[in-house]
């Protein structure tokens, strides 16, 4: 193994500039962690934010990158030998301690979830955030039938919940802002797609489904909430599982947002890092394998792209997930 690594680092906040692909020292392994060769790692919106300096407590220089995928390379664990393929999300990846843009990953053996799979590397690698995400949503949500609204459709979560979502017969509606996706959402499986032009939805929402919809998973998140509340049929359920349009909701008053007997929950994908989620993963790479669930791959990308992927991301030009493979 050589002493030194490529890595893509964010040097400072700001554009996509900042990320430079620079020779770094591999990191030396320590009690409780593990050295992972990186074979792929997907690119997520949050790290986008964390770039520009949106993250409380993140240190530049680092190494961003809440998820990766690859083998052990050494470890301080036994039950984790040299070569085993793991994936890892959350947890601090990226913030806290350096993340997955890089060749090598020093990580906590607690968010290790071991995987046995003939997944191509940056397939596997579409899968973690995204998926773990969609689904721990849908769970959310007890989405198990019924009429399901996805706001905020194109985004690789949405994409991953449009996939499980009509994989097991839920009805499905899709939100885009762009008229040229309609045929993207209709193939990940949406069986109606609504164009968002910023408004509220309840015409076009109403329109197919009269009563509103059992469940609407809210991508988009701060700014689309208490619209969500309007459009999901009493006594149907909201759940917030994304930020694209930030976090919080300004002037949110509960009682008089809230639609009596209308549920609003969230889900984080921070919930099913390691051990919570390393179940989870292994059934959602069985049925990738299996073609039940078909993941959306918007491009693969080297780590000298990282940057050019941050612009691509940021300008809202990616349907479904963007993935690096050093």
């Amino acid at each position: 193994m050589s002493a030194t690594m490529r890595a893509a680092v964010c040097v400072k906040a700001g554009g996509p500039e900042v990320l430079e692909v620079r020779e770094v020292p591999v990191p030396v392994v320590r009690d409780g962690w593990s050295l992972v060769r990186v074979k792929g790692a997907g690119l997520n919106r949050s790290e986008l934010r964390t770039r520009q300096g949106h993250s409380p407590n993140v240190r530049f220089p680092r190494v961003l990158g809440i998820e990766c995928v690859g083998t052990v390379a050494e470890s301080t664990e036994p039950a984790l030998p040299e070569g085993t393929t793991v994936a890892a999300v959350m947890g601090e990846m990226g913030r806290e301690f350096d993340g997955g843009y890089a060749e090598y990953a020093l990580l906590p053996n607690a968010l290790l979830m071991p995987v046995t799979t003939t997944l191509p590397w940056d397939v596997l690698a579409a899968l973690p955030e995204t998926y773990l995400t969609a689904q721990g949503a849908l769970d959310a949500l007890g989405a198990g039938g019924g009429r399901l609204l996805i706001r905020g459709g194109t985004s690789s979560v949405g994409m991953a919940a449009l996939s499980i979502a009509s994989a097991h017969g839920v009805e499905t509606a899709a939100t885009t802002r762009r008229k040229d996706r309609i045929d993207v959402l209709t193939g990940a499986g949406a069986d109606h797609v609504l164009v968002d032009a910023g408004g509220s939805l309840a015409d076009d929402v109403r329109t197919i489904w009269p009563d509103g919809p059992d469940h609407v998973l809210d991508l988009v998140g701060a700014a689309t909430a208490v619209d969500s509340l309007g459009l999901v049929r009493r006594g149907g359920t909201v759940c917030v599982a994304g930020s694209l349009s930030g976090w919080a909701i300004p002037d949110f008053q509960p009682v008089a947002m809230i639609p009596s007997g209308t549920r609003l929950t969230a889900f984080h994908s921070d919930d099913l890092k390691g051990d919570a989620g390393a179940a989870l993963l292994r059934r959602i790479v069985q049925q990738v394998e299996a073609g039940v669930y078909r993941p959306n791959i918007d491009r693969v990308v080297g780590l000298e792209e990282i940057a050019a992927a941050h612009r691509h991301m940021e300008d809202d030009r990616a349907t479904g997930k963007v993935v690096m493979v050093p």
